[in-house]
C-alpha cells in the first residue's frame, strides 16, 4: 500500500462499545487480573517474569487449567508489564507493583481504554513477528546476542510482512467490493504478499511461498486473536498431517477452502488497524470525518468514497444541519471549473436526493445558473416536478459532458459508464459533430475518453477527431 493514497473509508463502532470489546478480550482482561492479584510477595526474574512457583496460583486466579495454562498466564504477565499494567518495584528484589495506567481501565474514559488496548495491540503484534523461542536460543552466542544468520530471519522483513498482510486485511474490510465483515480466506490473503498481480497462472515455486506464508500466518492469527483483533479459524491440523487421510477411510473436501483458515477483522480490529495506519502516515478516513466539515469539504473529500461510504458519510453530514440551509450549501460548494467540479456536482445531486423536498427551494433558485441549472431540471423532475424549464441544447449538451466527466473521475472505464457513451452516440447521431464546441473544460477528456470506450471502430474515430478539435479549439 502506498501511504500517498487515501484508503477507503471505514465505518466505525462507537468508542463505548469498542472499549467495552477491549475489556472483555482475553489477553488484556488475564493482564488486567493479574495486575490486581499481584502483591507485595509477588517475584519477578530479572527479565520481569513471574517466578515459575507462583504460575499455577495465578492460572487458578485466572481460571486457566489445562497444559497451555502457564503459557496463557506467562502470555498475559508480559503484556501487562509491557503495556504499564505493572511496574517493577525494586528489580534486584525482584518486586512488582502496579502501574498508573491500569486505574484507566476501571476509571478512565472509553477512549482512555482504547489507549490501553492499543498499547496491548502492539505488544502481541511485536511479538507475532517473532520465531519461536527455542529458535532463538540455539541462535544466541556466549555473549547472549542473537545471530540472525543462523535464524534465517530478517526482523525487519518479518515484521514489515506481518504489517502487510494486516494492511491487506484491512483494505479487503473497507472495500466496498471485499468482503466486508465476513471472513477472508488465509491461502488469498498469503497470495495477496506473494502472487504479483500480473502474473497469470502462479508456477510451482510462487505456491510452494504462499503456502510456506499460509503457515507462519497461522502461527501468527492464533496469537493475534486473543487480543481482538481477529476471529480466526485455524487451518485444519489433517492437511498438515503425514497420514493419508483417504487411505485412512476419511474423506478429503479439497473444495472447502475454511479447512485452509479463515480470519475476520473484528470492530475492534479495524479501530486497532487504523490507528497503527494512522500512525504511520497513512490517509485512513473513516465515515463521519467530515460531518462537522463545511460542504466543499464534504463534496471533495466524499468524491474518492464507494456509493454506500459516501451516502454514509452524506446523512451524517445531513443530520447537523437544517435541510433548506444544507442544500444551498452543497449547490454552492457545487459550482467551479477546476477537474473536480464535476465529481463535486454529482455528489451534490445524490446528496440533494437525501434532503428530499425540502431542497427545492434552493435547487429553482439555481435554474438560470450556467453550472447547476442542468443538475436543477434533473433533480426537480426526478422529484417529479410539472413545471420543469425546458433546457437549452447548449445546456443539455454541457450538462452531458459534465455526467460523462463525473462518472469517469469516480468509476474510470467501468461497464456502466460505457454503456452511457454507447447510448448517447446512438441517441444523437450528430453528437460528436456538436460536442467539440461544448464550453466545458473536460470537453476533449471526455470525447476521447469516449473514443477509447466505444466499441464500434468508425464512432470511436469520430469520438477522437472530435477531441482533437475541443482540444484545439480550447488552446487556439
Amino acid at each position: 500500500m502506498s501511504d500517498s493514497s487515501p484508503l477507503p473509508p471505514v465505518r466505525l463502532h462507537p468508542e463505548a462499545e469498542l472499549a467495552r470489546d477491549a475489556l472483555s478480550t482475553p489477553l488484556l482482561s488475564r493482564a488486567a487480573r493479574l495486575a490486581r492479584w499481584a502483591g507485595p510477595g509477588t517475584r519477578v526474574d530479572s527479565g520481569g517474569r513471574l517466578a515459575e512457583e507462583l504460575l499455577p496460583a495465578a492460572a487458578e486466579d485466572l481460571g486457566l487449567t489445562g497444559d497451555d495454562a502457564a503459557a496463557d498466564v506467562a502470555d498475559a504477565w508480559r503484556v501487562a508489564l509491557d503495556i504499564g499494567l505493572l511496574e517493577l518495584a525494586d528489580e534486584q528484589a525482584g518486586t512488582v507493583t502496579p502501574g498508573e495506567d491500569l486505574a484507566l481501565l476501571t476509571g478512565g474514559s472509553p477512549h482512555d481504554v482504547l489507549g490501553v488496548w492499543l498499547g496491548a495491540l502492539e505488544s502481541v503484534i511485536a511479538d507475532a513477528a517473532v520465531p519461536d523461542l527455542d529458535g532463538l536460543i540455539d541462535a544466541m552466542d556466549e555473549g547472549g546476542a542473537v545471530d540472525f544468520s543462523k535464524l534465517d530471519w530478517d526482523p525487519e522483513g518479518e515484521a514489515a510482512f506481518l504489517d502487510g498482510v494486516l494492511g491487506n486485511l484491512y483494505l479487503l474490510t473497507a472495500s466496498e467490493d471485499g468482503p466486508g465483515d465476513g471472513p477472508v480466506p488465509l491461502p488469498a490473503l498469503a497470495a495477496s504478499m506473494i502472487v504479483p498481480g500480473d502474473m497469470g497462472e502462479p508456477t510451482n515455486d510462487v505456491l510452494e511461498q504462499v503456502s510456506d506464508a499460509m503457515m507462519r500466518l497461522d502461527d501468527q492469527f492464533r496469537l493475534l486473536e486473543p487480543i481482538g483483533l481477529v476471529t480466526y479459524r485455524p487451518v485444519d491440523e489433517a492437511l498438515m498431517s503425514e497420514t493419508d487421510e483417504e487411505s485412512a477411510g476419511t474423506p478429503v473436501d479439497e473444495t472447502d477452502v475454511s479447512r485452509y483458515g479463515m480470519v475476520r477483522l473484528t470492530p475492534l480490529g479495524l479501530y486497532g488497524l487504523r490507528a497503527r495506519l494512522l500512525e504511520s502516515g497513512f490517509a485512513a478516513p473513516s465515515v463521519g470525518d467530515l460531518s462537522d466539515k463545511g460542504a466543499d469539504v464534504l463534496l471533495d473529500g466524499s468524491a474518492g468514497y464507494g456509493p454506500r461510504a459516501a451516502r454514509a458519510e452524506t446523512e451524517q453530514w445531513l443530520e447537523r444541519r437544517q435541510p433548506l440551509d444544507a442544500a444551498r450549501e452543497l449547490l454552492a460548494a457545487a459550482r467551479g471549473t477546476d477537474p473536480g467540479a464535476p465529481l463535486r456536482r454529482l455528489r451534490c445531486q445524490e446528496a440533494l436526493s437525501l434532503v428530499g423536498a425540502h431542497a427545492e427551494p434552493a435547487v429553482r433558485e439555481v435554474l438560470d445558473d450556467p453550472e447547476l441549472g442542468g443538475l436543477a431540471r434533473v433533480w426537480l423532475s426526478e422529484l417529479g416536478a410539472t413545471d420543469v424549464p425546458v433546457p437549452s441544447e447548449d445546456l443539455v449538451f454541457w450538462l452531458t459532458i459534465d455526467t460523462v466527466a463525473a462518472q469517469l473521475a469516480a468509476e474510470g472505464n467501468s461497464e456502466e459508464l460505457q454503456a452511457l457513451v454507447e447510448g448517447l452516440a446512438a441517441q444523437h447521431s450528430g453528437f460528436f459533430a456538436a460536442a467539440w464546441r461544448v464550453d466545458h473544460p473536460a470537453t476533449p477528456d471526455v470525447l476521447e475518453a469516449m473514443g477509447r470506450l466505444h466499441p464500434d471502430k468508425r464512432i470511436a474515430k469520430e469520438a477522437r477527431k472530435a477531441a482533437f478539435k475541443a482540444r484545439s479549439h480550447m488552446n487556439g
